[in-house]
C-alpha cells in the first residue's frame, strides 16, 4: 500500500512539475519591452502579440516567470523581405544584452540561394557568442536549414527544448530537429522573451512553456 501510494504521489509531483503555462497575450502589461512597441490584436479569431519593427534587436520579457529547462511552443509569422525579418525566442535571458536565443530568417527559407537556405534557423548566446562570431569560427555549426520547409510570409510553429547542456529546435511539429547544438552559455534560469532582430517586426501566437525539473546529481 505504501508503495503504491509513494508512486502516485510521484507522479502527483511529476505531473505538477511538468504543468504547461499558456501566457496570456491579451495583456501587454506582464511584458517589459526593450527596444520595440508591442500590441495585441485579434487575427483570425485568435490573440496575437506584434513586435514593431526598429532598429537593433528588440525584446518581449515575459514578466514573472523564471524557466530554466524544458519546452517552450510557440507560433511565429516574419515576412519574405532580404535581411528585414528576424524573428525568434530568447531564454535564460539576464538583461537586455546577456541571453541565449534561437531565431528564424524566413527569407531565407526558400531563397534560391543554397547556401542561404542553410542559414535558415540560428542559435546564439549573447553577448559572447553572436551569429557573427559563431559563423566566422564554426561555419555551420550553429546554423542550419529548417525542415520541412514554411512559406516565408505564412505563420509556422516552433518547438524550442533546452536541456542543460543542449538546444532542440523543431519546425511544425516534424519528429526531427532543424537544429540541435551544445549550449554556449552557463546560464541556469532566467526569463523568457519573444525575440526580433535588427530592422525586423514579427507577430507571435499560442505561447505555451512546460518548465522541467533539473535532475538533482547523485
Amino acid at each position: 500500500m505504501k508503495t503504491k501510494l509513494s508512486i502516485v504521489l510521484a507522479i502527483l509531483v511529476t505531473y505538477t512539475c511538468l504543468a504547461q503555462t499558456k501566457i496570456d497575450l491579451r495583456d501587454v502589461k506582464q511584458f517589459t519591452v526593450e527596444n520595440r512597441k508591442i500590441e495585441s490584436v485579434i487575427e483570425n479569431g485568435r490573440q496575437v502579440l506584434k513586435l514593431s519593427e526598429a532598429p537593433g534587436d528588440g525584446l518581449a520579457i515575459v514578466n514573472d516567470m523564471t524557466f530554466e529547462n524544458g519546452t517552450i511552443e510557440f507560433d511565429v509569422k516574419g515576412r519574405n523581405v532580404m535581411q528585414q525579418s528576424f524573428v525568434g525566442l530568447a531564454f535564460h535571458v539576464q538583461d537586455r544584452s546577456t541571453y541565449e536565443a534561437v531565431y528564424f530568417r524566413p527569407f531565407n527559407f526558400v531563397n534560391a540561394d543554397t547556401a542561404r537556405r542553410r542559414r535558415a534557423v540560428q542559435y546564439i548566446a549573447m553577448p559572447d557568442y553572436p551569429w557573427e562570431k559563431l559563423r566566422e569560427q564554426h561555419p555551420g555549426k550553429y546554423e542550419s536549414k529548417v525542415s520541412p520547409v514554411p512559406e516565408p510570409d505564412a505563420w509556422f510553429h516552433v518547438k524550442v527544448v533546452v536541456e542543460d547542456k543542449n538546444v532542440r529546435v523543431y519546425v511544425d511539429n516534424s519528429a526531427s530537429p532543424s537544429l540541435q547544438v551544445e549550449r554556449l552559455s552557463n546560464s541556469q534560469s532566467g526569463k523568457l522573451a519573444m525575440w526580433t532582430g535588427h530592422g525586423s517586426n514579427g507577430s507571435f501566437a499560442d505561447l505555451v512553456i512546460t518548465n522541467t525539473p533539473k535532475k538533482t546529481p547523485k
